[in-house]
Order: C-alpha cells, then sequence, then structure tokens
C-alpha cells in the first residue's frame, strides 16, 4: 500500500473562467493537476479531494449548494475516493482529513489546487507541520491578483512569492513535469 497521498484542494468551477471568483491560470493549472492525479491514482496512491463551501448563501463564491462549489469536471472524484468538506481556509482545520490521512498510513502528502496564496499556502503549512513530507506541485496550483497598501501586486508575482516561501522551509515545490518524471 502506498504511503503517499494526492490532495486536491478546492479546484471548483467558481475558480474558473465564468465562475465568480476566476483565477489566473486556472485552466492550466487543472490540466496539470488531472494529470497529476491520473499518475496517483494509477500508483494507488490515496486520493482525497477538499472542497470549499462557505457557510453564507450569501458568499461571494461557494456558495452552499451551488454549481460554483462543486469540484470541476477536470478532477471529478472516483467513486470510492472521498470528498472533504471544509469551511475555513486550512483543509485540516474543522475537518477530519488527517484523521482520514493517519488511517490510511499516509506519510508523503502531494498538494494541487487553489488558491495558492490561501488554501495551497495554508494545507501545505499544517502538513509539514503534522510531519507530513510535503511537495507542491507549483503548476498545478492557480491564484489571482492581489493588493496590498495601494499596491497592485500581479498574479504571477503572488504565485512566485508563495511558492518561494513554501519551498524555502515547508514543502519542496516542484513542476508536474518534474514530479511526474520521478
Amino acid at each position: 500500500m502506498s504511503k503517499r497521498a494526492l490532495i486536491l484542494i478546492d479546484i471548483q468551477n467558481d475558480y474558473f473562467t465564468g465562475g465568480k471568483w476566476s483565477l489566473h491560470g486556472m485552466d492550466s493549472a487543472a490540466g496539470n493537476a488531472a494529470r497529476v492525479l491520473a499518475a496517483a491514482r494509477s500508483a494507488g496512491d490515496t486520493v482525497v479531494h477538499v472542497r470549499h463551501e462557505f457557510e453564507s448563501a450569501d458568499a461571494p463564491f461557494f456558495a452552499p449548494g451551488s454549481s460554483g462549489a462543486q469540484i470541476h469536471s477536470d478532477v471529478k472524484p472516483l467513486a470510492g475516493e472521498p470528498v472533504v468538506l471544509k469551511h475555513k481556509v486550512n483543509a485540516f482545520l474543522g475537518t477530519d482529513l488527517k484523521a482520514q490521512l493517519d488511517k490510511a498510513g499516509v506519510q508523503e502528502v502531494t498538494l494541487v489546487g487553489a488558491m495558492s496564496h490561501m488554501c495551497i499556502d495554508a494545507a501545505a503549512r499544517a502538513s509539514a507541520d503534522f510531519g507530513y513530507a510535503t511537495t507542491v506541485i507549483h503548476d498545478a496550483c492557480a491564484t489571482r491578483d492581489q493588493e496590498f497598501a495601494g499596491q497592485q501586486v500581479p498574479a504571477a508575482q503572488v504565485q512566485a512569492a508563495y511558492m518561494a516561501a513554501l519551498a524555502f522551509a515547508y514543502a519542496t515545490v516542484v513542476s508536474a513535469e518534474q514530479y511526474l518524471a520521478g
């Protein structure tokens, strides 16, 4: 039995073009996530899908029960693959994600999904803090432009800054090609 898990975080319809909160490069990220997902399934790795829903119907995106809150068709869960519902940024907070990983004997966690500067960052740090060897597939993750103190920060710079920070102390950060090559 594999000791690895692939965790797909918030690859949901609202993040794609036409959704309520579209991200820069989401189509490409989802395509890479789908390739990594196919490899994980083929290798017999544990696969866990994480889906975010806000608790209020007036949420800016991922409203409860909305089509925007559903997992995108590129990475649709197969029967038997768990889907963890979260209401917070960190996929481990208030969910049974850690219990599922521990029950499966997981020691290595690979993360893909969105948003790089929020849920991927939080999950990677928590995963490392819990002692899992953590990998982030940077081009299977997406983010969006940000603003701070009146300064616009383009999505590419947001992505680079967060991946650099994770690579410094929390995760191995690689491309999908590097990961799939072994």
